[in-house]
């Protein structure tokens, strides 16, 4: 088993699906702004055989990515999967032509994107698939119920094993539960982005995944002077060190970094074995204002 494996761990989303808490966020391996084909299929390929060989066993991904490409590439470097491999998506949207990414939360828009994840994963039942409700990264108001429901219903049928949610809010979370259990929440966090500070903690009370999507601070990586002070200290990268502040911050958290280079992937997986001092947090955490 690899070091990290070991050293981060796993979290249990459900007695039968335990996830290595460092996985890999798949979006990178689509084309320019998520569209279309990557300009290094091969360099892509090979990215998502060495998140195995690494001993990650939880991708991220949806079939909007692309569309389709993403996953269709999964499935070619995969395909046919380990067991212990689990592949995490999400619904809720779709690209368009100038590749915006509207709403799709109807009944017959969530079922299609649901067929279309299980054909282009060559996959009989998804593991997670997550209801996108919010916006690029914040939630909207509003009910789910009847987006909710209509994945619920799929569930039922096999077709999904788990569900979660992904940019809502706490109200959204509990309105959702009232209607099928909810085993992850995927929202924009980081280190300098923390308002779901209260959210994640009441999640780790009810043993739900938290899953900080951008976990690097997106399009526009973290700058910090402070990140960039204590790294040098530890003689790592500022980017390691957020991610090693994530791992810290809460059990329940689960990393999705993402990257078409499997040498950005090696070094990603590396920050799981970082050790931050409980110094080293309370100074990172300044940089989100909290002291």
């Amino acid at each position: 088993m690899p070091p990290f494996v070991t050293a981060a761990g796993r979290y249990a989303l459900a007695p039968d699906l335990a996830l290595t808490r460092v996985g890999y966020g798949a979006m990178q391996l689509a084309g320019p702004h998520v569209f279309g084909p990557p300009a290094d299929r091969d360099a892509a390929l090979a990215v998502l055989r060495e998140v195995v060989a690494l001993g990650i066993n939880h991708i991220d991904t949806s079939d909007f990515y692309g569309p389709h490409i993403t996953n269709q590439l999964i499935r070619e470097a995969l395909h046919p999967y380990g067991a212990d491999l689990h592949l995490v998506t999400k619904v809720g949207a779709r690209r368009d032509a100038q590749g915006g990414w509207p709403h799709a939360r109807s009944p017959a828009e969530l079922r299609q994107a649901v067929l279309d994840n299980l054909r282009n994963l060559g996959l009989e039942t998804l593991d997670v698939v997550n209801l996108r409700i919010g916006g690029f990264n914040r939630p909207e108001p509003g009910s789910l119920a009847a987006p909710f429901t209509a994945l619920a219903e799929l569930q039922q049928q096999g077709r999904i094993r788990h569900l979660g949610l992904s940019t809502v809010s706490a109200e959204q979370i509990a309105e959702a539960q009232t209607i099928a259990p909810v085993v992850c929440v995927q929202n924009f966090y980081n280190i300098a982005n923390r308002q779901d500070d209260a959210l994640i903690d009441q999640l780790a009370a009810q043993n739900i995944a938290y899953v900080p999507y951008f976990p690097l601070g997106g399009f526009t990586p973290l700058q910090s002077a402070t990140l960039s002070a204590v790294a040098g200290r530890l003689e790592t990268t500022p980017l390691a060190v957020a991610l090693a502040w994530l791992l810290q911050r809460a059990a329940n958290i689960l990393l999705i970094p993402g990257t078409s280079s499997v040498a950005h992937l090696r070094a990603n997986v590396a920050a799981a074995g970082l050790q931050l001092s409980a110094a080293d947090v309370q100074e990172l955490d300044g940089v989100g204002g909290v002291r």
